[in-house]
């Protein structure tokens, strides 16, 4: 498998005929509009951007999301851990119908949403204004009062630390006909009643200001407190009572969660339309625009532009283009679930090779041999069955479920190879139950055949190196560098056999051979003091390399030795009370924990040992991502 060819597009159609293209390319899905750099400057004369409504388009999807986290809070509709595609139409996911019901639910949700945030905070006005009449609930005077021809009457507080006793003995001891009631206290402040003559309000307020009292007025009310807490609570009752009813209303649109689903995916597409359409040029009489796309899908592209009378060409890309064209990765049921690591590492340019055929394998087998186990691989592969039939995943999560089942199946197979069903389970439950002995079959076993493994482990890490270096050797050769090719890569391979057979007793002779390769090799393709320094150059960073790659495969022997161990110390401690029960919930426990620990840490380390070692040999990474106009969905699948 390859990287998908891509043809440079130049488009000139009828500005009538917008509405349509865009349509058009949104259904096939295979042309990315690129943005017009450097080309305003060349059609300023003529044309000028287009205006879309792409503002309009987010607007509805925060309003459709909106919408769904409301029916997920109020009608308790949840999505479970991973979403369950529907499959639908493209003639009724594009319906206008259906987009024009969705709207109405969206827009009655988001109106009930906005009276409960109105309600709401009501409903915390009301509070605040209980909370400041509470204190005064004892005072059956109407707060509106202010007094009678002759006396004043004033609602005051002062701080919690405040001697009220003190302040009345000052206010006895002054000549101001006043008097100063406590009408409650909390820990904040003392609620106070003050009564004076008028004549004697200035004189009163001198007393009273050193200890920090504040008059206290209720603009707009009338009657007393008790009787303005009576009202308040009728009108809590009421808020209370709209919000629920509120509340009641959107539960009641709960059914509609799959039609709002649809919405959302609805907008995101006319998100990704008016995205595209901004990329347009446009004068009011016609339009124009650049981009790519697929090869393969030229006559696809061909038939809507010419059904649409557009004047368009399509060419391949030139040298200077190349780090422009977008990456789309050609795979195959195998290969596919490897774009999670891929696209986790970097896309590879353009003009560079696919990695995920030259992968797969050596992934796939790694990550077996590092889990190794039957009862693991087993979990794998139904959790990623399961899973990718029941919920039809996309994107990464549809990788992650492939992925999942290619291990699942090496793991078991490896498993079946080392005799390792969840460690040794099986031994230790035909030994609580009938004190008997019994193994699995194996070929050899992590604990016994260490060395074995380790020696193993690096051979395949050799294999993969060189299996790197033959790739980086065909494209070097294709791009004419074949001296870099012969040097770099032949040389050590030379080097390699020679080291073999040396071990082996058979001969040095290759070995010297390959030894004076390396020697020559920078003499022929340096220049002046280069050479000289090129060899030792040329030696120290391939031997380090080189043998420092195979003996980091190690980890391949590392991870299949802890998993097997630590299943077994698991299994070992859930026998120790001989009692069946104990055992099987010590050793799930155990193994549960082992097989999460496992999953991730292989990943990482297969992940590893495939992008600085295997990678590092040929790959160039730094492709861009090919992003068509196409209908991007997260809630339902498109069915042609």
């Amino acid at each position: 498998m390859a990287i998908v060819k891509m043809k440079k597009l130049r488009v000139i159609a009828m500005a009538g005929r917008r509405g349509e293209l865009l349509e058009g390319l949104l259904r096939l899905g295979c042309v990315e509009i690129s943005e017009p750099e450097g080309k305003e400057q060349e059609w300023s004369a003529l044309l000028r951007r287009g205006q879309s409504r792409l503002l309009s388009a987010k607007e509805d999807i925060t309003q459709a999301g909106t919408a769904l986290a409301a029916l997920k809070k109020y009608a308790q509709t949840k999505d479970g851990l991973f979403i369950q595609r529907r499959p639908i139409s493209e003639d009724e996911f594009l319906s206008g119908e259906t987009v024009e019901k969705a709207r109405a639910v969206s827009r009655e949700v988001g109106g009930q949403l906005q009276a409960m945030a109105r309600l709401q905070n009501e409903e915390s006005r009301l509070l605040a204004r209980q909370s400041s009449l509470l204190p005064w609930r004892s005072l059956d005077m109407p707060l509106e009062l202010e007094g009678t021809e002759n006396a004043l009457f004033r609602l005051g507080v002062m701080p919690g630390g405040a001697d009220v006793g003190a302040v009345k003995t000052e206010l006895a001891a002054s000549d101001a006909a006043a008097e100063l009631y406590e009408l409650s206290a909390d820990k904040q402040q003392n609620y106070c009643l003050l009564v004076c003559h008028r004549a004697d309000e200035s004189a009163v307020m001198e007393v009273l200001r050193p200890h920090a009292f504040s008059v206290v007025s209720f603009q707009g009310l009338t009657g007393t407190a008790a009787e303005n807490l009576q009202a308040l609570d009728r009108q809590l009752a009421e808020n209370r009572k709209a919000q629920s009813q509120a509340a009641e209303a959107i539960a009641a649109k709960g059914g509609e969660k799959e039609l709002l689903q649809l919405y959302t995916d609805r907008l995101r597409a006319e998100e990704a339309r008016e995205v595209n359409a901004e990329r347009l040029l446009t004068d009011g009489t016609i339009l124009f625009f650049e981009g790519w796309a697929p090869a393969e899908r030229m006559g696809d592209v061909q038939s809507l532009l010419e059904n649409l009378g557009c004047a368009w060409e399509a060419s391949d890309p030139t040298e200077e283009e190349i780090p422009e064209v977008p990456v789309q990765l050609k795979n195959n049921w195998l290969t596919k679930p490897l774009n999670m690591v891929t696209e986790m590492y970097s896309l590879p340019a353009y003009n560079n090779v696919d990695p995920n055929p030259l992968m797969a394998p050596f992934f796939i087998l790694f990550y077996g041999i590092m889990m190794a186990d039957m009862g693991y691989g087993l979990l794998m592969f139904l959790a990623g069955t399961i899973i990718s039939r029941k919920y039809r995943p996309k994107g990464t999560m549809g990788h992650m479920m492939g992925l999942l089942q290619l291990c699942g199946v090496s793991t078991f197979i490896m498993g079946a190879v080392t005799g390792g069903f969840f460690g040794d389970f099986l031994t230790q439950v035909v030994k609580i139950t009938t004190g008997g002995d019994f193994a699995l079959p194996a070929l050899f076993t992590p604990l016994n055949d260490t060395l074995m493994i380790l020696v193993g482990a690096m051979a395949l890490g050799l294999v993969q190196i060189i299996t790197g270096m033959a790739i980086s050797f065909i494209r070097k050769v294709k791009a004419g560098a074949v001296l870099d090719a012969f040097f770099e890569e032949v040389t050590w391979w030379i080097v390699f056999a020679g080291i073999g057979l040396m071990a082996v007793g058979v001969t040095n002779v290759v070995l010297y051979a390959g030894l004076a390769l390396i020697v020559i090799g920078p003499l022929v393709t340096g220049q002046g003091f280069g050479k000289i320094m090129g060899i030792f150059g040329s030696l120290y960073n391939h031997v380090t390399g080189y043998f420092g790659d195979i003996l980091s495969y190690a980890r391949l022997m590392a991870l299949m030795l802890a998993g097997s161990v630590i299943a077994q110390v698991f299994n070992t401690l859930g026998a120790i009370p001989n009692n069946i029960v104990i055992f099987l919930v010590i050793s799930l426990a155990g193994n549960a924990l082992n097989f999460a620990l496992n999953l991730l840490g292989c990943y990482v380390h297969d992940l590893r040992l495939q992008c600085l070692e295997y990678f590092g040999k040929f790959y160039e990474d730094g492709g861009r991502p090919f992003r068509p106009l196409a209908m991007e969905t997260k809630y339902v699948d498109i069915t042609k």
